[in-house]
């Protein structure tokens, strides 16, 4: 085996020509044809390079081909993963910014980098910008074939994109926890993802439902981890994941998942701290070369990084591994990558190297081509959805053969023999000796590298064609892939319809399918006899009551032009006042009067409508199921300016200042609601309903326990009468009751019940130093009742054009410790605001990053005291009071203090302290 650590291969700051050190490299992919590879860093840029120089010294030392290639700056955060597609045209790349971005070759667009010396040699252009996540994109993964791209993040979800189009097809909100992991079945079938909640799902792709939810290996595992890299053995057989733990959480291991049955019994032991990342190599291996294919012939490779530094490789024909790489880098290994001839492994560190480690074929002997793997893979029983028409990602109509990449493939070839049809088997010494008699560990040890800050992720090995970037598939006498067809929707291996019955020794016959799919129960479906009702006095038709009725279902709905009127009886009665009231009018103008009203209840296609009719008729209230049938309905004896529905109740707001409030079947929940004055402002999120007066009352209620959640407030103290160009930009309310309130100032309120007084949620201020904004960042939804309150908070801050002190600032110079205290500070106010708000996983994170900055800075003091905060009394029981509380936002304190000291640990300033407070931590829960 060879070893190298290229010092060109770097990420630098170029705004800081002083600095010489590299900035972490969080992810790492190679090229399909094994010529390039994609490095994600720091620096907010994606870059390419050649593996020729990384692997010929004489190519390195001539300069040919380039050592670089391109550099890629489209992207406003650091790069967390970067990914090729299958058939090399395109590349995928996830940030902090939120936002995943396609890139394709453009032979064009070659030049010098804006803003710096660097010149690229290829040309990459921008093709599509993937707008969907609500915070940090941790991962990307192509699914086989290219027919999807699967996104996670931060914002607890996963988002499926049409891998042609590039359209949104579906959002996985499963979760309960940050996601930081993502990888295909080869097959096709499943989709598994990975997060901060302790947990491995598994979706069908056939309705991107839930298959299976695996903990056992995760109950333990510590959750201070930047990522949980997962990976799909090339078999289709196994899933193994990172940050697993045996013995109560002293044990790090990765965790072997068996497909179908979905348990965890292998696990890979030798790690001293968490495995971040685990990827498999792209072939199967053959045990014996010289024996014949079959079952009890097959293993496969995978890697393992972890945050000791070091990197493990495991060949599962053997309970140990085949080498590992201690001391390499001096931080965690954030990625891992395997080239498409299956020889070389690159891995990417937070310390800003990369090391490759280039196998010789004896040393992974038995390497078998990927059309055994293709084969073995048709016995499936799984038939993937058709290739929409006219969709690929080669060129139509190109010139394959005069087209050249920049620099031609440098992978190296392995000649291979057999193509019979196989079944594969996988087993970490469940079938060999355990003892490690006669194995040999090779262990290498080279303490090079830079020490940087941050961590990063794990390369998903993908399972298509290696096809270059032109589309063509590279090929040599001998080469790998040289019988393999061009990646095509005719192409697409098509299961047979056998299905697959493993004797694999590893899972120990385990491996029994399981159905899933659960039967639907209808009792009274269309076709359901139903039993005539008749009673004395209804008449002849007794057919009449043989089915439920519903008030005003009958009638024919119409569609109505909605336009505004004002003239006649419907007109709203002007208020007389002091002149305050007449200022508070001003600022709050009532609502038009509009022919026609609606709401629609979230998650369904009902609607709460109201119609107002310019003639004599009366107005009138309806809930239509459906967008169709008729409900119930109700007569109103004013004009409704407005309506809103959720799943809990139904209100509307009449012109004399009065709310009817209705149960989702028509029923009266409350007596009529007398405001006092017109509504200005209408909002509802589940049992909470906001409301805000023409005369500056801000209203609300809990409809489902009939209460107040404070005594009505006027808006004086936000909107001062000496402020008449100052009014209310937008008026939500949380599901807690608490109102989040945009002024036109730039200022986000609520008000805060156990303080009695209004508070600030957030402020542009923070907009002109903090280095967490995140206004800056464009969102498509306005709903603050969704997972990301903040970020939608400060957008529509961002968004308001007015004004304020803050643009005294924009071309002044600032001053010292401008960025770190307006960061803290903005972060400080995030924490109280998602608190506030009741939102937890945004708490969790603002938390994260709090602690994040504590610890790059190196203040110790208020480390400690965010630490007393969450550990609370030393000697605290349930039911003590002592004014400390175990929980905020609905989270344990202590359990958020292992997450906040293992960052922490990680400072170089504040190691010891965190390991005190770990030590005391740890007797504190083993007292209870």
């Amino acid at each position: 085996m060879h070893f190298t650590k290229p010092a060109w291969v770097v990420h630098t700051d170029s705004s800081k020509d002083h600095n010489t050190k590299g900035l972490p490299i969080f992810s790492v992919h190679v090229h399909p044809d094994g010529s390039r590879i994609a490095t994600g860093g720091l620096d907010a840029k994606v870059r390419i390079w050649s593996t020729k120089p990384i692997l010929n010294e004489t190519s390195e030392l001539s300069g040919k081909p380039p050592k670089s290639l391109c550099t890629l700056t489209m992207h406003t955060g650091p790069v967390l993963t970067v990914r090729w597609a299958h058939s090399g045209r395109w590349l995928a790349s996830g940030s902090d910014d939120t936002i995943v971005m396609i890139w394709d070759l453009d032979p064009h667009s070659r030049g010098k980098v804006w803003g710096s010396d660097e010149v690229n040699v290829e040309g990459w252009k921008p093709l599509k910008r993937l707008p969907g996540h609500d915070s940090d994109v941790t991962d990307v993964a192509w699914s086989p074939g290219d027919r999807y791209l699967a996104s996670v993040g931060l914002d607890s979800t996963a988002i499926i994109w049409c891998g042609f189009r590039l359209e949104p097809l579906q959002k996985l909100t499963g979760h309960q926890g940050f996601v930081k992991g993502v990888c295909w079945d080869p097959v096709g079938e499943f989709l598994a993802t990975q997060s901060d909640d302790k947990t491995v799902k598994i979706w069908r792709t056939s309705d991107w439902g839930q298959e299976a939810e695996i903990t056992k290996p995760f109950e333990d595992s510590p959750g201070s981890t930047f990522f949980r890299r997962l990976s799909w053995s090339p078999d289709g057989a196994h899933i193994t994941a990172s940050n697993a733990t045996n013995n109560q959480g002293f044990v790090f291991i990765a965790a072997v998942i068996t497909r179908n049955q979905w348990t965890s019994d292998i696990s890979l032991v030798g790690h001293e701290n968490t495995v971040e990342v685990a990827t498999y190599n792209p072939h199967i291996f053959l045990r014996n070369p010289s024996a014949a294919v079959q079952t009890a012939n097959i293993c496969s490779v995978v890697a393992l990084g972890a945050d000791d530094r070091s990197v493990s490789v495991w060949q599962t024909k053997s309970a140990r591994p085949l080498i590992v790489a201690k001391e390499v880098f001096e931080r965690q290994i954030m990625d891992l990558s395997w080239s498409w001839d299956g020889l070389t492994l690159y891995a990417a560190s937070s310390d800003g190297t990369l090391a490759v480690f280039n196998f010789d074929p004896k040393e992974l002997e038995g390497i078998a081509p990927l059309s055994v793997q293709e084969q073995y893979l048709s016995k499936y029983p799984f038939t993937p959805t058709p290739i929409p028409d006219g969709f690929s990602h080669v060129v139509a109509g190109a010139n394959i053969t005069n087209s050249k990449m920049t620099p031609p493939p440098s992978t190296t070839k392995v000649h291979v023999n057999g193509n019979a049809s196989v079944n594969q088997t996988t087993d970490f010494g469940a079938a060999t000796t355990t003892n490690g008699e006669g194995e040999k560990i090779n262990v290498l040890v080279a303490k090079r590298g830079k020490n940087k800050k941050r961590v990063g992720l794990a390369s998903i090995p993908s399972a298509g064609a290696p096809l270059s970037t032109n589309g063509a598939i590279p090929s040599s006498s001998g080469g790998f892939g040289q019988d393999r067809p061009k990646l095509s929707p005719e192409s697409f291996p098509v299961p047979d319809e056998l299905p697959f019955n493993s004797n694999d020794t590893w899972t120990r016959g385990m491996d029994v399918d399981i159905d899933m799919d659960s039967v639907p129960i209808d009792s009274l479906g269309s076709n359901s006899k139903k039993r005539k009702i008749s009673a004395a006095g209804i008449g002849d038709d007794d057919t009449r009551l043989s089915k439920a009725r519903t008030l005003g279902g009958d009638r024919v709905r119409e569609t109505v032009a909605v336009k505004e009127i004002g003239h006649g009886r419907i007109a709203p009665r002007p208020i007389v006042g002091t002149s305050a009231l007449a200022q508070a009018q001003a600022n709050f103008p009532v609502l038009p009067v509009l022919n026609y009203l609606r709401s629609e209840v979230e998650g369904c296609e009902d609607l709460f409508e109201a119609r107002n009719a310019e003639d004599s008729e009366p107005t009138e209230v309806m809930f239509v199921s459906g967008g169709k049938q008729t409900l119930w309905l109700d007569y109103l004896p004013f004009p409704a300016l407005a309506v809103k529905a959720t799943k809990s109740f139904c209100a509307v707001a009449m012109t004399d200042g009065s709310v009817n409030v209705y149960s989702p079947n028509g029923r009266r929940l409350m007596p009529t609601l007398c405001l006092g004055a017109p509504c200005s402002m209408i909002d509802a999120s589940k049992d909470s309903l906001l409301i805000i007066t023409a005369a500056g009352q801000l209203h609300c209620w809990n409809m489902k326990k009939q209460s107040a959640h404070f005594p009505a407030i006027s808006l004086s103290a936000i909107i001062p009468a000496e402020a008449p160009n100052q009014s209310i930009a937008s008026a939500v309310v949380r599901p807690n009751g608490s109102p989040v309130l945009t002024c036109t100032n730039g200022v986000v309120y609520s008000y805060d019940v156990s303080l009695g007084i209004f508070v600030k949620l957030s402020e542009k201020w923070y907009a002109e130093g903090s280095e967490v904004w995140q206004g800056r960042q464009q969102r498509s939804t306005n709903n603050t009742n969704g997972r990301s309150v903040i970020a939608t908070i400060e957008s529509s801050i961002s968004a308001q054009e007015s004004a304020d002190r803050m643009s005294v600032w924009s071309d002044k110079a600032k001053p010292e410790w401008w960025s770190a205290a307006m960061t803290l500070g903005h972060l400080e106010t995030r924490l109280q605001a998602t608190k506030l708000l009741d939102c937890p996983t945004e708490y969790k994170q603002a938390l994260s990053m709090y602690a994040k900055r504590i610890a790059d800075e190196g203040f110790r003091g208020k480390a400690e005291e965010l630490i007393k905060e969450l550990f609370g009394p030393v000697y605290w029981r349930p039911g003590r009071d002592d004014g400390w509380t175990p929980a905020v936002a609905g989270l344990s304190k202590r359990d958020l203090l292992r997450d906040v000291l293992s960052v922490f640990a990680r400072s170089k300033t504040l190691t010891k302290l965190a390991l005190d407070w770990q030590d005391t931590l740890k007797k504190a829960v083993n007292d209870d």
